[in-house]
C-alpha cells in the first residue's frame, strides 16, 4: 500500500475506470466514469490517495478528500482479477490509518448496489444519510494511547468506563502480558463494580456486580475457547443488555454479539522485554480504540 500523488493519476484513473466499469450499469451512471487524469490529478494534488500493489502490480486505489473533521474515500476500487484477496480490506486499513487526526471516515455508495453497501457495513460503517440514489456511511477514525505503565494502562481503562453503559461491547485484543486484565481491571474501577478483576482464562467468565445503580462487569477469556460456537455456549445473550461486557482474545469471535463493539488492541514496543500483566514497571503499551457499529456512528 502506498501513499500517492498526481504523479500517479494515470495509474490511479486506470484503477477506477475498470473498477466501475465492470460494475452492473446505473441511472444515472457513476461519477466515476466521468474522470480524466487531470481531474484525478487535481483530487490527488488537493488531498492525496492510495494505490495498493499485489505482486507489485497496480490493483487498487482511491482518493482521500479532507472535509472538517472527516475525510471521504471517494473512487474506492480494486480491479476485477484481484478481488477475493483481501486488497479493498488493507485498503481500508490503511486509510483509517491514513485519517488518523480526523474524527470520521466517510463513504458514498449507490443504493442499487447492495453488495457494496454490506461491505461497508461489515466494515463498521453505519449509513447516516440516504438521498437517492446516493447513501452516506460513517465510520469514527480509531484514537491511539501511549500507556507507559501498568498504572497508567488501568487509568486509561476507568476513562473508557465512563463513556459505557448497559448492553455496550468491548473486545480486547494483544498478546499474551499486553495488558488486557490491566485494562479490565481499570474498566472495572471506572464501572465501580465489585470484586478484584483478575484473569477469568480457567473459569471462562466471570460476572461483577455492580456497588451502585450503574451496569455489572461481564469478563470473558475466549482463549480457550474454539471459536463463536462454544463463545455462544457461554449464553451471554442473557447478560448483554444488562452488563458491559468485556471479552479477552475477542477478535474474530465476539464480534456477532452485539451490533456495535468497542475494539481495543494492546501492543506492546516490540523491544521492550516481556514483562507480567501484574508488574508496575515501565513497559510501554500502545493502545488502539476503535468504536464500530450503530452505537458509536453519533457518539
Amino acid at each position: 500500500m502506498r501513499r500517492v500523488g498526481p504523479e500517479s493519476a494515470a495509474v490511479v484513473l486506470e484503477i477506477v475506470r475498470e473498477a466501475f466499469g465492470s460494475r452492473p450499469a446505473l441511472d444515472p451512471p457513476a461519477d466515476a466514469l466521468s474522470e480524466t487524469e487531470a481531474s484525478i490529478a487535481t483530487r490527488l494534488a488537493l488531498g492525496g490517495g492510495l494505490v495498493a500493489r499485489l505482486d507489485g502490480q497496480p490493483v487498487g486505489a482511491l482518493l482521500l478528500d479532507a472535509v472538517g473533521d472527516a475525510v471521504y474515500l471517494r473512487r474506492f476500487g480494486v480491479l476485477t482479477a484481484a478481488r477475493g484477496h483481501g486488497v479493498a480490506r488493507a485498503m481500508v486499513q490503511a486509510a483509517t490509518e491514513a485519517a488518523i487526526g480526523r474524527r470520521w471516515l466517510r463513504v458514498v455508495a449507490r443504493e442499487e448496489l447492495p453488495g457494496t453497501i454490506g461491505f461497508w457495513v461489515h466494515r463498521g460503517f453505519v449509513q447516516t444519510d440516504r438521498r437517492s440514489p446516493y447513501v452516506e456511511l460513517v465510520r469514527p477514525v480509531p484514537t491511539f494511547h501511549q500507556v507507559p505503565t501498568a498504572e497508567d494502562m488501568r487509568a486509561l481503562g476507568a476513562r473508557v468506563a465512563q463513556s459505557l453503559r448497559a448492553g455496550d461491547l468491548v473486545v480486547l485484543t494483544g498478546d499474551l502480558g499486553a495488558g488486557k486484565t490491566t485494562f479490565t481491571q481499570g474498566l472495572g474501577q471506572g464501572l465501580g463494580v465489585e470484586g478484584s478483576v483478575t484473569s477469568p482464562t480457567f473459569v471462562i467468565a466471570r460476572e461483577h456486580r455492580s456497588q451502585g445503580d450503574g451496569p455489572e462487569l461481564v469478563h470473558v477469556d475466549a482463549y480457550r475457547l474454539g471459536g463463536a460456537a462454544e463463545l455462544d455456549d457461554l449464553d451471554l445473550d442473557t447478560t448483554l443488555d444488562a452488563a458491559v461486557t468485556v471479552v479477552e482474545w475477542g477478535e474474530g469471535v465476539a464480534e456477532d454479539l452485539a451490533d456495535s463493539r468497542l475494539q481495543i488492541r494492546i501492543t506492546r514496543d516490540p523491544t521492550a522485554p516481556v514483562q507480567q500483566e501484574s508488574d508496575d514497571g515501565n513497559d510501554p503499551r500502545t493502545v488502539e480504540i476503535l468504536r464500530l457499529g450503530p452505537r458509536w456512528a453519533k457518539a
